[in-house]
């Protein structure tokens, strides 16, 4: 049995997301039967940087009409190299715009199912997705004969876990694959871009998040304050970034961004299954809330009950305290 990673770049590096389903991998077999596969025109210092990894050898798929993504030549490109690979059990995938795009076509090309948006993965293997926003999680297995594809969502695995750098340089082989212009229907235009953001909160190892019990938006600076003095991103529960008191940018949840910190700390945050799953796969989480009930705590690692208005001042002054 062996899988096949593909990988996706942005701006010439491989994206965060991509390692983060290298490690969701890693629970369907042993690093030893992972291929990472990189895309396009020119890949060398695509390969060079996935050889680094934890997997057992790079494929680069190469062809100038790679150049430019387009759902058509990824689709073509991707069922040839699959179609060469005798043993692949498992296609993975970063659950990224591009990969919404063009992976159901691809699994359906080849007469498969697409597993997606899969925040966890169990013995069986069983994928977990999440229903109506979190509310629900639904388990799924692969019953078929061929090649299962699967997504793995953001920030539902760790980029550090199973992805970390091996000892020596992983091998690499170059794939060719038969490709057409004819075969390419669409035409490639600017790739798909959020909304400028000056944060990225998925790729900050330590955040402070804070929710409806700041009260009011001149008590922010007091959570400020915490996150300056630990080195982490300030954050933000939907209703904060709803009223204007930070900028959207700095909302975590179903509706905002998706984080896998080393360290969440939830200030004044109840615990809505809608922000949940937007941090629920960071390493540590220590959550302060005067509620002994609020559903943060079933997620926690450590619990603070507590009013915020005493337990913040007091713990920025611990933390300043001990770097000195």
């Amino acid at each position: 049995m062996s899988i096949l990673l593909v990988l996706e770049e942005t701006s010439g590096k491989i994206r965060r997301a991509s390692w983060e389903a290298l490690a969701a991998a890693t629970l369907l077999a042993p690093a030893e039967s992972i291929t990472a596969v990189v895309i396009g025109a020119t890949t060398e210092s695509l390969a060079r940087e996935a050889a680094e990894k934890s997997v057992s050898k790079v494929i680069r798929v190469e062809h100038p009409l790679l150049a430019q993504y387009t759902a058509d030549s990824f689709c073509a490109a991707l069922q040839q190299l699959i179609q060469s690979q005798d043993a692949t059990k498992w296609v993975v995938f970063a659950h990224t715009y591009q990969a919404r795009d063009y992976a159901p076509a691809l699994a359906c090309r080849m007469g498969q199912v697409l597993i997606g948006d899969v925040v966890g993965i169990g013995e069986g293997p069983v994928f977990t997705r999440q229903l109506m926003q979190g509310r629900l999680n639904g388990s799924y297995r692969h019953s078929g004969n061929g090649p299962c594809f699967v997504s793995v969502q953001a920030g539902a695995s760790r980029a550090d876990t199973g992805a970390g750098p091996r000892g020596t340089k992983a091998p690499v082989e170059l794939f060719s694959p038969n490709l057409d212009a004819t075969q390419i229907r669409t035409k490639p235009s600017e790739p798909f871009r959020g909304s400028e953001q000056t944060v990225d909160l998925g790729s900050a190892q330590r955040i402070v998040s804070v929710g409806r019990g700041i009260k009011d938006a001149q008590n922010l600076p007091m959570v400020q304050e915490l996150a300056t003095a630990l080195g982490a991103e300030l954050a933000a529960s939907r209703p904060i970034c709803d009223n204007g008191w930070l900028p959207m940018e700095r909302q975590v949840g179903s509706s905002g961004q998706t984080v896998a910190p080393r360290l969440y700390l939830a200030v004044g945050i109840s615990g809505a299954i809608q922000h949940l799953v937007g941090m629920k796969g960071s390493q540590c989480i220590v959550a302060i809330n005067k509620d002994p009930d609020a559903p943060i705590f079933e997620v926690s690692d450590y619990g603070i009950v507590g009013d915020l208005f005493e337990v913040v001042p007091a713990l920025t002054e611990a933390v300043k305290a001990a770097k000195q």
